[in-house]
């Protein structure tokens, strides 16, 4: 539990009013009223389309001010239990101040994210891949795992993920892994996990339990909202369908309802197994697949690879974002940030990933205001 005194008090203080102020939560509440008198207009649901788009930029409004107000009435609650503890020596009111003063340091790191998404982008979901890279069979084990970190996280996060396609290896894991997650800044907090990963352990399946170094590779895409138009040539497109393979019930084997989407100017390839139907298969397909072509189409426009994705690097040492080692000793590093953490199973087994995201993200912004004062 942190330990509040009168000068971490005051500094939560400052830095809740500096987060205010780049919030624009006057204009924010100003938002809200506009956009809650334009949604009670006379045939406002005409335009169904406009109208989802309002009703969506209100809610954001809105989450933004109830968040900001939350954190000004904890911090309020904060200093009053310091103080009356202070004054009567009450360890209980004491160490109820600094749980509060935790929860404040949460709820401002989450409003200091939101105010780095400046992309409608950055709010929506976002489309997950997890590739083996070096390391053989290890490889496919180490994509199991990053599955079940990025599905713990999705639960604590209250986010919603659905699994597309992960099917599983010959011996050990699962060959690849692609899933969509759909929830508040959901493609803005996971752009941080997009690039190389490597684990360091002692191999589960070498009989001489030799140390070995494996990697995976995560791609992280925006899931494109209706209105961006990706115009796709039925004639381009090669669909094949196929037994489903792994979990899924009785049927899952016995009806061809996976789908594999082949764009063949660009030679992309998707796969989605995880639904009954194959209709629904085919249609998370085309999602993917729209985002897939999203993203080439913005590299060509830059002349460089597109920033949504990050630089596309060998799935191999020395490119990794992240170094997951298990011995060794335990240390989980971002070699960006210089985030760590030595309690490795909070971050794979339960998915504790948040540290490492606020601090890329504010890795990011920092240089970006380095790069902006030297213009």
């Amino acid at each position: 539990m942190a330990v509040l005194d009168k000068d971490a008090l005051e500094s939560a203080r400052t830095r809740l009013a500096e987060v205010g102020s780049y919030l624009h939560v006057d204009a924010r509440r100003e938002d809200v009223a506009r956009l809650e008198a334009e949604s009670a207009a006379p045939g406002f649901w005409d335009d169904g389309d406009a109208a989802r788009k309002v009703m969506e930029e209100l809610s954001r409004a809105k989450d933004g001010v109830k968040a900001y107000e939350d954190a000004v009435a904890t911090f309020g609650d904060a200093e009053a239990a310091f103080e009356l503890g202070s004054q009567t020596d009450d360890q209980e009111l004491l160490e109820e101040a600094g749980s509060l003063a935790e929860k404040l340091a949460h709820s401002l790191d989450e409003l200091e994210l939101a105010s780095w998404f400046t992309s409608d982008l950055d709010h929506g979901d976002a489309i997950v891949s997890i590739t083996p890279g070096q390391g053989g069979l290890e490889a496919q084990d180490w994509c199991e795992m990053l599955l079940h970190m990025y599905q713990r996280y999705c639960e604590r996060r209250s986010w919603k993920l659905d699994l597309n396609d992960a099917p599983p290896a010959e011996v050990i894991g699962i060959d690849h892994a692609t899933f969509t997650v759909h929830g508040a800044n959901a493609y803005g907090m996971l752009r941080a996990e997009h690039g190389v990963h490597r684990l360091v352990r002692i191999s589960p399946t070498d009989a001489k339990k030799r140390r070995q170094t494996t990697f995976a590779g995560v791609e992280v895409m925006p899931l494109l909202p209706d209105d961006i138009q990706i115009d796709i040539d039925p004639s381009d497109l090669k669909i094949d369908v196929y037994h489903a393979s792994g979990p899924g019930g009785q049927g899952v084997n016995t009806t061809d309802s996976a789908v594999r989407i082949t764009h063949l100017p660009t030679g992309t390839v998707v796969t989605c197994q995880n639904e009954r139907s194959q209709l629904q298969n085919k249609a998370q397909a085309m999602q993917i697949l729209r985002s897939r072509l999203y993203e080439q189409e913005q590299a060509k426009r830059e002349a460089e690879l597109d920033e949504l994705r990050g630089p596309k690097r060998e799935i191999s040492f020395g490119n990794q974002i992240r170094n997951y080692v298990l011995y060794p000793f335990q240390l989980v590093k971002d070699p960006r940030t210089g985030c760590e953490t030595g309690n490795v199973d909070a971050v794979l087994k339960e998915g504790e990933l948040d540290a490492f995201i606020v601090a890329y993200h504010r890795w990011v912004v920092g240089a970006a205001e380095e790069d902006s004062e030297h213009l």
